[in-house]
């Protein structure tokens, strides 16, 4: 007995950790979602994602702008033998050749996105220096002249680019928005586990220092007779089994409180202390607005669109390649060429290049129809999943909105539940003292309550899920009644 006495003793000196510390800070579940917006490693990634397509899109918007280069070779030198033919005999023969060119272009292009051609103005000065028994100079002059090259009935890339960009620009953007909607469904996710393992933790210290102060009593009764030498083990069993349950429960907490940190951008070795709130807000939804909503505002429709277009375009695309292939190149301009600058700039003679260069197939085996029979079948299959994807996505948004509904009368239930758990574990407690029930009756109340308990703080937490899962599919907060957005412009600066 007095062996078991100084065991007992140890156990209810066993250090206890504190749930918190006293410089730790409180932190609502808006607090949490807000900060992991800002610092989480989540939400940088979804920055930086968005950074891309919007660089991507400025891109394609200075194609449409006329562009301005300068194209320069500069010191050419080239000394070898060429083989040159006698005009008169036909002999062929190498003659030494040493030369050095310099040449440079000015040019301003634009692209026509209506046509799809090239329209270029362009500048050009070439000098040719020929080394021998007399050096030569001369120089080849064009200041200004304009070209134009155009792929008649061809395919019109610039045609197509003007109708999926922009909305690939704005799908980026709808897509950011939803990504942070999911940053925020696992900053909720993570406050609840952290919720969920602290009540667990309290609990479990609880009901440790409730079997201590049990066992040191029934010691006491068993003393003088009161209480049975079975009843005793079984309390002792029990301090023992909640000190084991205790060190668990401690070591749960610290690693939800380490992980909701390192999400959040917090020092993981920081202790935070979060504030729950129960009470959730009364609000039923209705299934057609959802819908229409979620239409509206998320990446679903748009990525339908593009995916439509392009399997559009590729069918214009393998369609433009099948038959006679032809491209006009036109430039029009003044040229001139003389030993002397001054000279070649004023004496100078009108340009004019036109031509249209002309592929026709004899016979390529049916491989172009191939290409065209297979871009369509494609369009084809697209179109077919898309009106499958889109029954799916509709039936997901009403399974989603059922289940939010139905997930404010599980909070109801399960908070009555763990109300009543708890009043029968008290009744159970009292009529223990009494000696009217056992030690193993009465764990089970105990560990009927606790499940009632952990069972209400699991259905906030699936209530609070559920209700921003719908966000991130609407981009609606249905709280404040407004769209979820964004300044962009602030986001690329």
């Amino acid at each position: 007995m007095k062996i078991r006495t100084a065991i007992i003793l140890l156990l209810l000196l066993h250090p206890v950790m504190p749930l918190f510390s006293q410089n730790a800070e409180g932190f609502t579940m808006s607090d949490i979602v807000r900060l992991s917006q800002e610092h989480s490693i989540s939400a940088h990634v979804n920055r930086n994602s968005f950074s891309a397509a919007y660089w991507n899109y400025r891109s394609y918007q200075a194609g449409l702008r006329p562009s301005v280069t300068l194209d320069a070779g500069l010191g050419q030198f080239n000394r070898s033998l060429v083989a040159l033919q006698d005009y008169d005999t036909g002999e062929i023969g190498y003659r030494a050749n040493c030369n050095m060119a310099n040449d440079a272009t000015l040019s301003v292009s634009q692209n026509i996105g209506l046509t799809g051609g090239t329209l270029s103005l362009s500048s050009s000065l070439s000098r040719l220096d020929q080394y021998g028994a007399a050096r030569l100079g001369s120089w080849y002059v064009q200041p200004v002249y304009l070209s134009y090259l155009q792929s008649l009935w061809g395919y019109n890339g610039f045609k197509w680019s003007r109708r999926t960009e922009p909305e690939r620009y704005e799908k980026a953007k709808r897509e950011y928005l939803e990504n942070m909607e999911s940053v925020s469904m696992n900053a909720v996710r993570l406050f609840w586990n952290c919720i969920a393992a602290r009540e667990n933790c309290n609990r479990a210290v609880e009901s440790y220092e409730e079997s201590s102060s049990l066992y040191k009593v029934s010691l006491a009764r068993f003393e003088t007779g009161n209480i049975s030498l079975d009843n005793l083990l079984q309390l002792e069993l029990r301090v023992l089994n909640d000190s084991l349950a205790m060190g668990s429960a401690q070591v749960a907490l610290r690693t939800a409180e380490n992980m909701i940190c390192s999400f959040i951008g917090l020092n993981e070795d920081m202790h935070v202390e979060l504030v729950d709130d129960y009470e959730i807000p009364v609000l039923e939804l209705d299934s057609h607005d959802v819908l229409e909503r979620a239409l509206e505002n998320s990446s679903f429709r748009l990525e339908q669109e593009l995916d439509a277009i392009e399997a559009d375009r590729s069918v214009a695309q393998a369609k433009a390649a099948k038959g006679i292939q032809a491209a006009l190149n036109a430039r029009l301009g003044l040229t001139s060429t003389s030993e002397c600058l001054s000279a070649a700039a004023a004496s100078l003679q009108d340009q004019e290049v036109v031509g249209i260069s002309v592929s026709i197939p004899i016979a390529d085996w049916g491989m172009a129809a191939g290409r065209l029979r297979m871009a369509r079948a494609q369009a084809e299959t697209v179109r077919l999943q898309q009106e499958q994807q889109m029954w799916d996505y509709r039936q997901n948004i009403v399974s989603m909105v059922m289940q939010f509904n139905e997930q404010q009368n599980r909070c109801a239930i399960s908070k009555r539940a763990a109300s009543v758990a708890l009043e029968s574990y008290r009744k159970a407690f009292t009529q223990f003292s009494q000696g009217r029930i056992s030690v193993i009756e009465l764990n089970q109340y105990r560990s009927v309550s606790d499940n009632a308990q952990a069972e209400y703080i699991s259905q906030v937490a699936a209530f609070w899920n559920a209700y921003f899962e719908i966000r991130a599919a609407t981009l609606y907060d249905y709280l404040s009644g407004t769209d979820i957005s964004v300044e962009f412009d602030r986001l690329t600066e």
